[in-house]
Parts: C-alpha cells; structure tokens; sequence
C-alpha cells in the first residue's frame, strides 16, 4: 500500500557543500502493445504538469535526509505522477538555475520502468499527467536538463532494444532492488 500524502516543507531537505538545493527525478516509462498484444520496442514517457501553471515537465522533487536517491525518485513519481515502477541505473546529474527562485539546483535523473499507474495519487487534483512520444515529450518539456536525461534515456533504450536485452543493465535494478527489499 502506498502512502497518499506529499511530503511536504524543506526542513529535512538535503544541500550539497555549496548550498545547492539537491532534487531528484525521473522519467516515467512504459512500453507500447503491439497489435497482437505483446510489447513492441517502441515506448512512451510520461509528463506531468507544473503545480503553479500548464507548464510540462517529469516528477521531480527534494531529496530527503532519510532517503536515497532512489528512493527520493520513486517517492517523487508516486506523489507527482502516481505511478510505480523499477528505478534503473542513474542518467545523470546536471547543475541547473531556477528561474522562479534564481538560485541553482543540483539534480539527479532517473529512469523508472512504470508498473502501476494509480487511479488515485496524492497529487491528483493539482497536476496533470500525459503519456507521450518521445518527440511530443521533448517538445513540451520545460527544463534543458530534463531533456538532456531524456536523450540518455532514448539512447539507452535503444542500445538495449539493439542488444535485445530486456532491462538495462540488470544489476543496476538488482541492486535498487534489494535495497528496497531491506527498508
């Protein structure tokens, strides 16, 4: 069962030795049906909606004292996007500004393989979500980073489809989770 209640303030909040606030995110996803019902290699990502305008972008969210990153990046995209799923291996980390506060960011992306997209999540009534090419993603995405992540993410997948893996790469999956499994 999942909690249905964003966290929410910056008190327990994690910084990095410069001050920067650290956030972490991901880019929900899901592979397409083909007609016959098995999983094609085409896939979709899944966007979500600022909370203070139309704005379109994936979960993201402060990295908590009492979290990994990982965990921070499934807490984020059930609370945003209300889906679960597996956290694969790290894309990146980018240094980035906002522009609402003007103060810089350090953020961490991740992939996640959606299982479950929840008919109720706590974020409901304040987002929107949508599932979307990865063109149309891009397109309406409104950080740089974000579509920077996802370029790593398409190429991944791809190198996967083309070595007809089913996962990439396993261990890293393993790893997360098995530290899942401890909590």
């Amino acid at each position: 069962m999942a909690c249905l209640v964003s966290r929410t303030g910056r008190h327990s909040q994690r910084y990095d030795n410069l001050g920067r606030r650290q956030v972490v995110g991901c880019i929900p996803y899901r592979y397409k049906s083909s007609s016959d019902g098995t999983r094609s290699n085409d896939f979709e990502v899944l966007v979500i909606s600022s909370q203070k305008c139309q704005k379109m972008m994936f979960p993201k969210g402060g990295w908590e004292l009492d979290e990994s990153r990982e965990e921070a990046a499934i807490r984020e995209s059930l609370e945003e996007a209300g889906v679960l799923g597996i956290v694969e291996c790290e894309l990146g980390k980018w240094d980035f500004m906002s522009k609402r506060y003007g103060t810089f960011y350090e953020g961490y992306m991740f992939p996640l393989l959606v299982k479950e997209e929840l008919d109720f999540w706590p974020e409901q009534n304040l987002r929107q979500r949508t599932w979307m090419n990865v063109e149309e993603a891009r397109d309406v995405c409104q950080h740089w980073w974000m579509k920077e992540a996802l370029d790593i993410l398409v190429e991944r997948l791809n190198s996967v489809d083309r070595q007809n893996e089913q996962k990439f790469p396993s261990f890293c999956t393993d790893l997360v989770a098995a530290k899942m499994s401890s909590l």
